[in-house]
């Protein structure tokens, strides 16, 4: 009878475990199947190769040919962001070192702490240690500082000395924004490559390879939107794309300009044509309630009719004065100034350069 029941209970603990196990895979595949659609574009198309690298390509083939014949320096890629700088790093540590990349690189980006002790202790245990080939190319292992202008100055003087230490087994590689806050000691023991904005045909290409890879609807016109927006930020372009795609199924550029909160083209000329025709108070008037409509802010339409003004044809003079003190207006917006009141300035300096328009007109 013992055993009638040791056998009841082992049938029992199976269908528990099987239970249990069922409720444990329950929605894995779901999961799974979501996480790729999930994924942000920016990652899911970040170029997984040198030759995949958009553009830059007198940069990328010097750099493809160094690691090709094991030649490779310490490297200092510097420029604007979404051009490509940490993307070309990870493809020459895919070159180097196969699938096992991430064995061989030690990466630190700006959310990490990276004081002098960093520098110190876990960058120099890394370089100091022996490593493992493998890939067929190279011994050397890669260290990747990802926004190094945002080290200490003291981090920098340490990583001076490591860099020269450590050169026989390690390569550095340093990603910085704005150059000048590395210091010239690092700077020269670096070859450096300047990464400039996209230019507007390579990030139309890489759009349309996107969206012919994800089916998406997009018109010209909201095509050309992308790229003017973007400003040769390859990771702007696609995260307003991807963003877009979310809030309507067909991407046109009204629907890219809502999605970012852009004054629209016609709204700029709309409130250029008010700025430079109607009276201050009409002028304040109607801007304000389009400003309210919209939703749209007031340093985004100071940027947008700059750039208006340079279209517009008027005498030097007057072009000057007029940029100079939309310069201005930009300047007190960004500390936080009461937009009313800034607003009122817009509508003034446009009334002061009209005055100056009629008067050269009558000399």
């Amino acid at each position: 009878m013992a055993e009638v029941i040791s056998l009841m209970d082992i049938d029992e603990d199976d269908k528990q475990k099987d239970s249990k196990s069922q409720k444990l895979n329950m929605g894995k595949s779901v999961l799974t199947a979501t996480g790729t659609k999930a994924t942000p574009w920016v990652e899911k198309y970040r170029p997984q190769s040198l030759a995949d690298v958009a553009a830059h390509r007198d940069i990328v083939d010097t750099i493809d040919r160094l690691t090709s014949e094991n030649r490779l320096p310490h490297l200092l890629l510097y420029g604007p962001p979404g051009t490509g700088k940490t993307s070309t790093i990870l493809a020459v540590a895919r070159k180097l070192y196969g699938a096992q990349y991430h064995n061989m690189i030690l990466e630190l980006n700006a959310s990490d702490d990276r004081g002098i002790d960093v520098v110190r202790q876990q960058i120099q245990d890394f370089a100091s240690t022996q490593s493992f080939s493998f890939g067929a190319k190279s011994s050397v292992k890669l260290i990747l500082l990802d926004e190094a202008d945002a080290m200490t100055k003291d981090a920098q003087f340490a990583l001076r000395r490591v860099i020269e230490k450590y050169t026989k087994n390690t390569r550095f590689a340093l990603i910085c924004n704005h150059v000048n806050k590395i210091i010239p000691a690092l700077q020269s023991r670096c070859t450096r490559f300047r990464f400039a904005p996209l230019d507007p045909i390579h990030v139309t290409e890489r759009l349309k390879h996107v969206i012919e890879a994800e089916g998406l609807d997009v018109t010209d016109s909201g095509l050309a939107a992308l790229v003017r927006l973007s400003n040769g930020d390859m990771r702007k372009a696609l995260n307003i794309l991807q963003s877009t795609h979310m809030a309507s199924q067909k991407i046109t550029e009204e629907a890219v300009y809502l999605c970012t909160g852009n004054p629209l083209p016609k709204d700029i000329e709309q409130i250029s044509f008010w700025l430079l025709n109607e009276s201050f108070a009409e002028s304040f008037t109607r801007v304000s309630k389009m400003k309210s409509r919209k939703g749209l802010a007031l340093i985004d339409i100071v940027r947008e009719v700059t750039m208006f003004v340079f279209k517009i044809k008027m005498p030097s003079d007057v072009r000057v004065q007029l940029i100079n003190d939309l310069a201005d207006i930009e300047y007190r917006l960004s500390f936080g100034c009461n937009d009313k009141l800034q607003l009122g300035s817009l509508i003034a300096t446009f009334t002061q350069a009209r005055t100056a328009l009629v008067a050269a007109a009558t000399k």
